[in-house]
């Protein structure tokens, strides 16, 4: 089964960048979109970016549109999250997720990781 690893989290200060990566194991990201979540403590989980199986369509939300970034590097089986101007609401678990469908609602998805955490604090 398609086991996929979030890392790049961690504490950053308000304008600050980070970069997640979304890397897969046991088979590969090839035909499968793959969109990016975030779950704060006490709230839904928000869909943020996907981006399509042949890396040529993206959609972002409204909250990280001009800020994030996602692009996907199929060689390395690995998708990115590039995050610039955090805020401190931001501060989130991320995770990212793979599958058929392609858009911002966790059920185009099958395949989750456990996530990463972002903390954006000065």
């Amino acid at each position: 089964q398609l086991q996929l690893v979030e890392s790049g989290g961690g504490l950053v200060q308000p304008g600050g960048s980070l970069r997640l990566s979304c890397t897969a194991s046991e088979y590969t990201l090839d035909y499968k979109a793959v969109g990016w979540f975030r779950q704060a403590p006490g709230k839904e989980r928000e869909g943020l970016s996907c981006i399509s199986a042949s890396g040529r369509s993206t959609i972002y939300a409204d909250s990280v549109k001009g800020r994030f970034a996602i692009s996907r590097d199929d060689a390395k089986n690995t998708v990115y999250l590039q995050m610039n101007n955090l805020k401190s609401e931001d501060t989130a678990v991320y995770l990212c997720a793979a599958g058929t469908g392609y858009g911002l609602e966790a059920a185009d998805y099958g395949y989750w990781g456990q996530g990463t955490k972002v903390t954006v604090s000065s």
